[in-house]
């Protein structure tokens, strides 16, 4: 009896065809705005490239003494140290192109996720209606699983650099977004009023007050889209991107151990790298730098 009722229960529930319903559209848009499409992968294709070609166009070792002096001039001569023994570590294991390719992928895709993300950050910050809107979209760009919008990527733009700078936009510019709103709606109501009072126009107060004390959430904000954007070289890897992605998936389908952890190790090294340099820049803002001289005259 139970099981008769499930299945009449089963018999009675019609099939929702959603997926129909996404391919048609994907279908829709790859017929209608094609060529859209086409200029969008020609911008993104060019500025890889021409990025790609920037890093390696000097020798792996002027590169390398680069990275070393950026680390010592921004940070400490500990991380100039680690760089220079990390990124030599890269170049002796022959992945120093390959990093530079990543690394153009990254910073391509991070600009990207920047440019769209503080703005709309900013007008989430105030505009509840936006806001509302905004925060379920980027709940389900952050839970669903990067294969399933690589999906459509791939129809619209082909298997290549382009699609995996896309896919790495779309799970990188989450954060962007939520620490840049987070951190103008954190500033103090009292100094926002300060500024009416006086009578700062509206993108003043913007500019001048609320932008300068939020800005280090936003930079925080801006390291985790660079982490983000890090974290997806292998899945672009899979979908024809050059770089470490390509070696790591390589070195999975062919199970070649020393292959994978050489490409491994030089993500980690990246990685590291762009987190610490990052980081100095956040704590460079002029708020954080009020607030260490406030804590050491206290």
């Amino acid at each position: 009896m139970p099981d008769a009722l499930l299945l009449a229960a089963q018999a009675d529930l019609p099939r929702i065809p959603v997926g129909d319903w996404f391919s048609a559209v994907v279908t829709w848009l790859n017929n209608n705005i094609g060529p859209v499409f086409d200029f969008i992968d020609m911008v993104l294709r060019s500025a890889v490239a021409g990025l790609t070609y920037a890093l390696n166009w000097l020798p792996d070792l002027v590169m390398v003494l680069l990275f070393s002096a950026l680390a010592l001039w921004l940070r400490s001569w500990r991380f100039a140290l680690f760089s220079l023994v990390g990124f030599g570590l890269v170049a002796s294991m022959r992945e120093f192109d390959a990093a530079m390719e990543t690394l153009a992928l990254v910073l391509v895709a991070s600009v990207l996720a920047v440019a769209i993300g503080i703005p709309v950050g900013i007008l989430a910050a105030r505009n509840r209606k936006v806001s509302g809107v905004v925060r379920p979209v980027l709940d389900l760009m952050q839970t669903m699983p990067a294969f399933v919008y690589l999906v459509p990527v791939i129809v619209f733009f082909n298997i290549g650099t382009v699609p995996g700078v896309v896919a790495t936009v779309i799970f990188a510019l989450p954060p962007g977004v939520r620490l840049t709103e987070l951190g103008i709606r954190q500033v103090d109501a009292e100094v926002v009023e300060a500024g009416e009072a006086f009578g700062a126009p509206t993108r003043k107060i913007l500019t001048g007050i609320q932008l300068p004390l939020a800005m280090p959430s936003i930079m925080a904000g801006i390291n985790q889209v660079i982490m983000l954007a890090l974290s997806m070289v292998v899945i672009a890897g899979m979908v024809g991107a050059a770089g470490l992605g390509t070696a790591i998936y390589e070195a999975v389908t062919r199970v070649q151990l020393g292959q994978g952890f050489e490409a491994g190790l030089s993500v980690v090294i990246l990685a590291v790298y762009l987190d610490r340099i990052t980081g100095v820049l956040s704590d460079r803002s002029p708020v954080a730098r009020a607030e260490r001289k406030a804590a050491r005259t206290g």
